[in-house]
């Protein structure tokens, strides 16, 4: 495996490119969800658009397909079955919400990461990062504003679930890190995901126009592009220093919500956004903290 270089200006860049890309996808597939595009056919035509970015890094880089073998093949099961359901969960809630408020309730995933690592993982976790989760939950209620009816209950919902999956992935995703490319987790991914969506794909495919397979063509690029972003810059600078970059993606979603379907944030979006922002931004610096700290530790 690669060892991880020490570029942070690059990682920080990278970064940036995959919140925009992100934020691209979901936008182009909330329009081809608004043209008749059913959400299966959504998702497997995002995962099958990858396949072909994947191939292309793997061989320009010159790995070769060898290197996509993998001796873990019931972990990447797993990771495909977490995440194919959180992908479908948060495309569903791109459909069900504005894309500002569904792009502000996905950063609460590093508040489910925290509870979700003292559960399963068992990891000590103080009372400075429950103080940060409880301020992130605090965010998620401005936003979601009950009794004003701004934000759908059943969209905000689901986009917690996505959020909840997707801090499941993460865990899984850190196991298999120790081990894997980051290449050969994103191709398993992909390729497994198409056989369970490849079954389903006939019961909801319909006739689309070009316009609407420009949509689906462009959700998958832009897909391909932002994971291939986010595992590359971590391998050019520590999480501390690149995770923040991903709040960027609520500028964007802002600006092609507004520019693509004439929708702005609501006020309070603007106040509880900051609050569930700041407190992953805390759970992600305390977290290098502690591990740094440790490593300082002297050895007995």
């Amino acid at each position: 495996m690669a060892a991880a270089l020490n570029r942070p200006l690059a990682g920080i860049g990278l970064r940036l490119l995959a919140a925009l890309a992100l934020s691209v996808m979901f936008a182009t597939a909330k329009l081809a969800d608004e043209r008749g595009a059913h959400l299966v056919e959504i998702v497997f035509w995002r995962q099958a658009f990858v396949l072909p970015i994947v191939l292309a890094v793997v061989f320009a880089s010159g790995q070769g397909i060898a290197s996509l073998r993998t001796a873990k093949p019931r972990a990447h099961l797993w990771r495909m079955i977490v995440g194919l359901s959180g992908m479908c969960f948060n495309f569903w809630a791109v459909t069900l919400l504005p894309l500002a408020e569904s792009t502000t309730f996905g950063f609460t995933v590093p508040i489910f990461a925290t509870i979700l690592s003292a559960l399963v993982l068992g990891e000590a976790t103080g009372r400075h990062r429950w103080a940060a989760v409880i301020a992130g939950f605090v965010g998620v209620l401005i936003v979601l504003q009950p009794g004003d009816g701004h934000v759908p209950l059943a969209g905000a919902l689901v986009a917690l679930t996505g959020a909840v999956l997707t801090a499941s992935v993460t865990i899984l995703i850190r196991q298999l890190g120790a081990t894997e490319r980051a290449t050969t987790t994103v191709f398993w991914f992909s390729a497994s995901s198409l056989v369970p969506m490849g079954i389903a794909l006939p019961f909801f495919t319909s006739q689309h126009d070009g316009a609407t397979w420009g949509l689906l063509l462009a959700t998958g690029i832009a897909g391909g592009i932002a994971q291939l972003a986010l595992t590359g810059a971590l391998r050019l600078a520590p999480v501390a220093v690149v995770l923040p970059m991903d709040y960027s993606s609520l500028i964007w979603a802002t600006a092609l919500g507004w520019l693509l379907f004439g929708v702005l944030p609501a006020p309070l979006t603007w106040l509880g956004a900051p609050i569930i922002i700041a407190s992953g931004l805390y759970i992600v610096w305390r977290e290098h903290r502690l591990r740094r700290a440790a490593s300082l530790a002297p050895i007995d």
